[in-house]
């Protein structure tokens, strides 16, 4: 093991996932029961909630998504961009599969699984919205927690960090031609000003917002002060994704107490999506020689989703009630015991692929 990897490798023992991470999937399950008895108990509510709209956009969820992703934004420093020259065969891995192949992939699982194996078993009035919600949540790659699991990986910090960076920077260009287009190939319809609107705001504003405050803390207060702000504004953010869930499973109850197998079926290609986006980026870091340090968090970054971005886009583009909505909380569902298994995966076969590794560097 390489010296860089061995540092980062002992920094990562001793930094245990915290209780939110730890037990997400609990509390997102927690979310669908209290959600769906909400809903069904209080339905008028839930619809009064719906109506709160301005184009487009509801105003209730449109501030919860605020509070989830400006905390995670506020860790992003794209002064790190520079550092992508320390590991260029890395970012060069990390980014084909993030915007190459992974929504590429999405899109070709939801036509065979959604249209296709599962469709006798799914509302068939349904199906284009379920393949809509798994493009969008394909479409992004993941902001916050990748810290997460490059950390408990023994990633490389400047690596994770700079492709983090770059990767929301490609994301304010990206994300929404990349989304028209492959639901433009399913034979989906959404309105361009619609998308570019929800790109406006739950990216380039967020972004803007988050670096003019984190410039503003680090001036004033220095590290100490921006991690303080993080602190209180962590606990803001959990609640404000959990209350986010509330809502979406108050609107999905009726359609979930009739299909309760829907969410078992949308979970097949998301599962199938993250093993093999994981295993591409891990193996062609080690055919190009990359350091398990930089491999680990490469395979995380490839797999994992911005399903925050997911979640907010679908309630804009196909409402609150819709199965492209149901779609990202699914994602949401199984997001940590799924990169906890590549977690265990990358750190167990570490050995394996250094030996590879040192190989490929050779040859």
């Amino acid at each position: 093991m390489s010296a860089q990897c061995e540092t980062t490798a002992k920094r990562a023992a001793g930094a245990p996932l915290g209780v939110f991470e730890r037990y997400l999937t609990l509390w997102v399950a927690l979310c669908i029961v209290a959600g769906i008895a909400l809903g069904q108990a209080w339905p008028a509510l839930f619809q009064a909630v719906a109506r709160l709209e301005v184009a487009q956009v509801n105003l209730p969820v449109g501030l919860l998504i605020w509070v989830m992703i400006i905390p995670m934004l506020l860790k992003v420093d794209f002064g790190a961009l520079p550092q992508v020259r320390r590991h260029v065969r890395g970012i060069a891995v990390t980014v084909a599969v993030n915007w190459l192949v992974k929504p590429f992939s999405m899109a070709l699982l939801a036509w065979l699984f959604v249209r296709q194996l599962f469709a006798p078993w799914l509302p068939s009035d349904q199906l284009d919205s379920y393949v809509a919600g798994l493009i969008l949540l394909a479409a992004a790659p993941c902001t916050a927690m990748v810290f997460v699991w490059s950390r408990l990986s023994g990633g490389d910090p400047l690596f994770t960090l700079s492709q983090v960076a770059l990767n929301d920077t490609i994301m304010v260009f990206a994300f929404a031609p990349i989304v028209a287009l492959l639901l433009g190939l399913a034979s989906i319809t959404v309105p361009w000003d619609t998308l570019l609107f929800s790109v406006g705001l739950y990216i380039v504003a967020p972004v803007l917002l988050a670096q003019a405050w984190r410039r503003a803390r680090l001036r004033r207060g220095g590290e100490a002060a921006l991690q303080a702000t993080l602190a209180w504004l962590g606990p803001a953010s959990i609640a404000a994704l959990l209350l986010t869930l509330v809502l979406l499973f108050g609107f999905q109850g009726e359609q979930i107490l009739r299909q309760p197998l829907v969410i078992a079926l949308l979970a097949v290609p998301i599962i199938i999506q993250v093993v093999f986006n994981s295993a591409l980026a891990y193996g062609l870091n080690r055919y190009v020689g990359e350091a398990h340090c930089v491999a680990a968090p490469s395979a995380l970054i490839g797999a994992s989703n911005f399903f925050e971005l997911a979640v907010a886009t679908a309630i804009s583009l196909f409402g609150f009630e819709s199965g492209a909505a149901l779609a990202t909380v699914v994602g949401v569902l199984i997001e940590v015991p799924l990169m906890l298994a590549v977690v265990a995966v990358v750190n167990r076969t570490r050995d394996w692929y250094e030996r590879g590794r040192q190989v490929a560097a050779a040859g």
